[in-house]
């Protein structure tokens, strides 16, 4: 049998390495993604929701109390100033608001969680505030001017969207809330909610809050 030095050994091994190609194996995520042409609905609204989504908001929002006088005397008026509704679809006008009050009721047992707020000073709910986890329609992704149902392959795809939105919010800043003791407490925050039915509360997403000051 013939004998071949080491060092003929490691150069044949070392040109036979050079022609091989190392890939990378995908992660699941990864792999959703090339299998859905790209689509990621999580990762684009994580990127949306610092640079874009949160500043877009806290510009167009007046205060709850201005935005609900004027949907409520002038509807028109409204959604050119505070409001948006998606061309496509039947989509509800969604505004979007800032809210300062007093908690007068806090309903946390539910994974629907939501604090009833008072911004007048009556003592009564003027605005429901969601904090989750579960987040209720789709009101921020409603409320933005920059993205529409034309950009995404369905409504499967525009749907989720729109929950990926919701997601976002409730890990980076509602599941962080806390939980107990949160009637008579101040809270603050800035979002959106979509055109309530007569008589029902307004039901505001937020994308900043804060209680207790």
């Amino acid at each position: 049998m013939p004998r071949f030095p080491a060092a003929s050994l490691l150069l044949a091994l070392g040109l036979a390495l050079t022609g091989c190609k190392i890939i990378k194996t995908p992660t699941a995520e990864e792999a959703a993604e090339e299998k859905s042409g790209g689509f990621n609905p999580t990762r684009q609204a994580s990127e949306l929701w610092g640079p874009k989504v949160v500043p877009y908001l806290t510009n167009r929002a007046g205060p709850f109390a201005d935005v609900a006088s004027l949907v409520g005397s002038n509807l028109d008026a409204a959604a050119a100033k505070y409001g948006h509704k998606e061309k496509e679809g039947n989509a509800p006008w969604t505004f979007a608001a800032k809210v300062s009050g007093t908690v007068v009721k806090a309903e946390t047992k539910s994974r629907a969680a939501y604090l009833d707020t008072d911004v007048d000073g009556d003592g009564k709910a003027d605005v429901r505030v969601q904090i989750g986890p579960v987040i209720k329609g789709t009101a921020i992704r409603d409320s933005l001017d920059f993205v529409n149902f034309n950009q995404f392959k369905n409504q499967i795809q525009w749907a989720e969207f729109g929950k990926a939105f919701n997601a976002h919010a409730n890990e980076t800043l509602l599941q962080a809330l806390p939980r107990e003791g949160l009637e008579g407490k101040r809270i603050d925050a800035i979002g959106a909610y979509p055109l309530p039915a007569s008589g029902q509360l307004p039901l505001l997403t937020p994308v900043t809050i804060t209680i207790g000051g």
